[in-house]
């Protein structure tokens, strides 16, 4: 491998963990469908959670599109059931704010589902004089129905650290065939309807409703990738203490609530010596050495545990700071 090569391939890795580390962080709440709920009913029989099949859509599109760094679904389901918040905070820009400083992310993805159901239409296929003498002879036109899905949606970006709406997307999507039903495939719908609904399935795509929803989470999707740069990266001090040692794994005093997350790098700081006002004798200066370094691998609301690297050992006691 020649020189120049090496260089060109490290030049390479470099761009790459410099794009990746220029993600912004977002977490994708369920979506609002409060004033739907009569017609998801109506279209499944029974009451179903399209908030969050629509929340999970839209997760799987922004992963696909690589433009933010997206939460994992079950660790915004953790926080949301240890601060035991309701479907009813599903839209509150103070609470998404809130649940993403709890998360380390950068912005908190909220909405409302603002259309869902049908716009169907039956029309008489024979039309005109002919449906009218038809009907006069008591024998009727031949009736042909046309079903259409249409499904609206609205998004805000919040910021986590004012709790400001940063942008604002929607998406709109429809479908519409002939001699079917909303959950329709132009096979058999059955297994399709009902609470056991899985509206990432390719079933559930293939239908009438489904494709309406897909057409709509793809241009919301769109637009908030397009809106990315309107994020703020949150720049987060930490500033703990080492509270127990085993080995190479360290256990810090601070967590999720003090902006830790996981997959940060910390320094682990030991004073050396204090430097006090000779007047009044209080510390004005410490002087400090690293230790090493600390890799976060797990992280709640008020603990950390990380995996520690360093030339000395870390002490319980020693501080845990963001590095410069």
């Amino acid at each position: 491998m020649t020189r120049w090569f090496r260089t060109f391939v490290i030049l390479i890795a470099l761009v790459s963990t410099a794009s990746a580390q220029q993600k912004k962080r977002v977490a994708v709440f369920d979506f609002d469908y409060v004033t739907v709920r009569d017609a998801v009913s109506s279209v499944f029989g029974t009451n179903v959670d399209v908030g969050k099949g629509v929340a999970d859509l839209i997760v799987q599109d922004l992963v696909k599109a690589g433009v933010y760094s997206v939460v994992e679904r079950n660790a915004l389901e953790k926080v949301l059931a240890e601060q035991n918040l309701s479907n009813s905070d599903r839209a509150d820009a103070t609470t998404a704010a809130k649940v993403g400083k709890i998360l380390g992310v950068d912005a908190i993805i909220i909405g409302n589902i603002t259309q869902f159901g049908a716009d169907d239409k039956t029309t008489n296929v024979a039309g005109g004089a002919l449906g009218n003498r038809l009907g006069k002879l008591g024998i009727g036109g031949v009736a042909r129905k046309e079903s259409k899905a249409v499904v609206g949606l609205s998004a805000r970006l919040v910021n986590t650290d004012n709790a400001e709406i940063v942008t604002a997307a929607s998406g709109k999507g429809e479908s519409k065939r002939t001699g079917t039903s909303m959950l329709g495939t132009g096979g058999s719908s059955a297994g399709i309807a009902g609470t056991g609904v899985n509206m990432t399935s390719s079933n559930f795509a293939q239908t009438i409703i489904g494709e309406a929803v897909t057409a709509a989470v793809s241009t919301l999707s769109k637009e908030l990738n397009g809106n990315a740069g309107k994020v703020t990266t949150r720049t987060v001090a930490v500033d703990g203490l080492v509270a127990d040692v085993t080995g190479n794994t360290v256990v810090l005093n601070v967590g999720t609530k003090a902006g830790v997350k996981v997959g940060d790098k910390l320094q682990i700081k030991r004073t050396s010596r204090d430097i006090k006002d000779p007047a009044t004798g209080k510390v004005i200066r410490r002087i400090e050495d690293t230790v090493g370094e600390v890799l976060i691998t797990d992280a709640d609301e008020t603990s950390a545990v990380g995996t520690f690297t360093g030339s000395n050992a870390p002490t319980v006691g020693d501080r845990a700071v963001s590095a410069q």
